[in-house]
This record gives structure tokens, C-alpha cells and sequence, in this order.
């Protein structure tokens, strides 16, 4: 579910920049290469290609914005961190799930040893760094939900809407997301910096990897609502740059996003459209979307997809 959500927050993120005319000069191969940290280069790699051949992106390439916010600049550092991350918590799971915790370990028929494999720490602390990459994916996806409500260069209305209501347009959607990703921060104590000892003492130091376990996996939860919120945020910004057009793969998520949620011209309660934009995270249609987009028409995006 992290990974998916990791995959799907520059698939949004993306659609984000087209609809508030980010700059794709800070993806540059050139700038990450110089800070070669895994994660970074494949998030900036993925939004190449996310954006190669966009109208939108050609538009303003000679606009006198000298540079984005960090929310959109950033994207490969914030996301990418996240990523590098997620491959700690993978690496160390391929090796948790094919090691011997028992306890005693029988080696042969003459060496018993009555050792502490089964201790938790190994995963405790990654699922606990899992935790604080998830919730930093949301906390920098609802600044991106703010930023979309500021009218940052005028093309795209205030509150995402032209004639808002008693709802104020989108105002509520980005008060959700910061709930959220308020949550999540408050469930960012690591979990694996606590101990108590039991058993008289002989189990005095465990390592409460269970508990980094559970909270991640609310964490990710409520980061895949945040990103429904995104999507339906960027989806409506996006709208406004009509009748530019962005690239092939970005119509195609585009046109998904609207085959469940309509463009918002007035003011409407926005519950179904939350639960249908989490639905989408949930189940992977984005991704879905980029693979079969990416077959067509014979990008490499779905390698960049496939590399981790």
C-alpha cells in the first residue's frame, strides 16, 4: 500500500503541476546526478516522462516566475526521501521473511543456541522511518492542496471555483486533508523508542515493532485519503488550462479521474467525490492507467514504474 501510494503521489503530483504551470526545470537529470540519491532521480525521472510533450508545460516556458514553491519544486526531494525510505523497509523485510527467529535455534545435533533472533528491532525501526515517509508524502501533498486554492497566477480561480458558495469551493476538501496529515504527524512517535520490561526482568528491553506496525498502516490510511483529496484538487485545476493540452499519459489519468468525478462549475457538497478520489489510490487505477497508457503509445514510463 505505500508503495502504491508512493507511485500514485507523483502520478498526482504531476497532474498538479500542469494545473498551476510549475516549472519542470528542477526534474533535470543534471541537478539530481549531482545528488545522486535513488529515490530522488526516480521521482525526477518519472515526471519527465509523466510531462514529456505537454502543450501546458510548453506555455509558459519562458514566464517570468522565477521559481515554484517547495510543495512542487521539491517534489523528487520530499517524495524521493520517502522512496529511499521505503527500500530501507523492503530490504529489511526480504531478509526478516526468509530468516531463522526461533528460540532456542537447533544447528545441528550437537550446537543449541538460545540466542535473540526473534527480536523485533530490525523491523522496528524501519517500519517506524516507513511510518514518518508516509506522512511526509501527505503533509507535502496537502500543501499542494493549498497552494491549488491560492489562484497563484490568476488562470485558476481562488477556492478552485468561479462562483463559490456557502462551501467556499474547495475550502473544505484542503480542511480534510490537513486533518489528516495532522493525524499523521501525532502518529509519527516512534513506537520503537519505548520499552517495558516483563517476564521478571529477563524480557527487559523489546522492541514495540508490533506497534510500528499498526501505526504505519494508519498512517498510510489516512494518506490515502489525502491523496484522493489532491487528485480531485489538481483534476479541477488542470481543467482550467482547457484547451491546452498536457501529454498523452496525462490526458489518460486525467480523463480516468473524470470517468468518476465531474468538474465542480458551482458550489456542492464534496463527500462522494473524496470517497470516490480514495477509491482510486486504493485501488491503483492510476497506476493501472500509466501502464496501459505507457504500452500504447511506447513510452518508457512503465520501466521507471517497474524499476523499484
Amino acid at each position: 500500500r505505500l508503495q502504491a501510494c508512493l507511485s500514485q503521489a507523483d502520478l498526482i503530483g504531476g497532474m498538479m503541476i500542469e494545473g498551476l504551470l510549475g516549472s519542470v526545470a528542477p526534474f533535470h537529470p543534471e541537478l539530481h546526478n549531482m545528488r545522486p540519491y535513488k529515490g530522488n532521480q526516480h521521482v525526477a525521472a518519472r515526471i519527465r516522462a509523466l510531462l514529456q510533450g505537454s502543450e501546458i508545460l510548453n506555455s509558459h516556458s519562458h514566464c517570468d516566475r522565477v521559481q515554484d514553491p517547495y510543495s512542487l519544486r521539491c517534489i523528487p526531494q520530499v517524495h524521493g526521501a520517502s522512496r529511499n525510505a521505503w527500500l530501507h523497509l523492503r530490504e529489511t523485510l526480504e531478509i526478516e521473511l526468509n530468516s531463522v527467529t526461533d528460540n532456542p535455534i537447533i544447528v545441528n545435533e550437537e550446537l543449541s543456541i538460545s540466542g535473540g533472533n526473534f527480536h523485533g528491532q530490525p523491523m522496528a525501526l524501519p517500519l517506524d522511518y516507513a511510518c514518518l515517509a508516509a506522512s511526509e508524502v501527505g503533509n507535502v501533498s496537502d500543501r499542494r492542496c493549498y497552494l491549488s486554492l491560492t489562484g497563484i497566477d490568476g488562470a485558476v480561480p481562488k477556492l478552485l471555483m468561479q462562483e463559490t458558495g456557502t462551501n467556499s469551493g474547495f475550502m473544505i476538501l484542503q480542511y480534510t486533508a490537513a486533518a489528516l496529515a495532522s493525524e499523521n504527524k501525532s502518529l509519527c512517535f516512534p513506537a520503537s523508542a519505548d520499552s517495558i520490561s516483563t517476564s521478571l526482568g529477563q524480557e527487559d528491553h523489546v522492541s514495540m515493532g508490533s506497534i510500528s506496525g499498526r501505526k504505519a498502516l494508519q498512517v498510510v490510511g489516512n494518506l490515502e485519503r489525502i491523496l484522493g483529496i489532491e487528485l480531485v484538487c489538481a483534476a479541477q485545476a488542470f481543467d482550467f488550462r482547457r484547451p491546452l493540452k498536457s501529454s498523452p499519459l496525462m490526458e489518460n489519468l486525467h480523463a480516468r479521474v473524470r470517468e468518476e468525478i465531474a468538474f465542480a462549475d458551482k458550489d456542492r457538497v464534496f463527500a462522494t467525490d473524496l470517497d470516490k478520489g480514495a477509491e482510486l489510490v486504493r485501488e491503483r487505477a492510476l497506476i493501472e492507467v500509466v501502464k496501459q497508457s505507457s504500452q500504447d503509445i511506447g513510452t518508457e514510463f512503465e520501466g521507471l514504474f517497474e524499476k523499484f
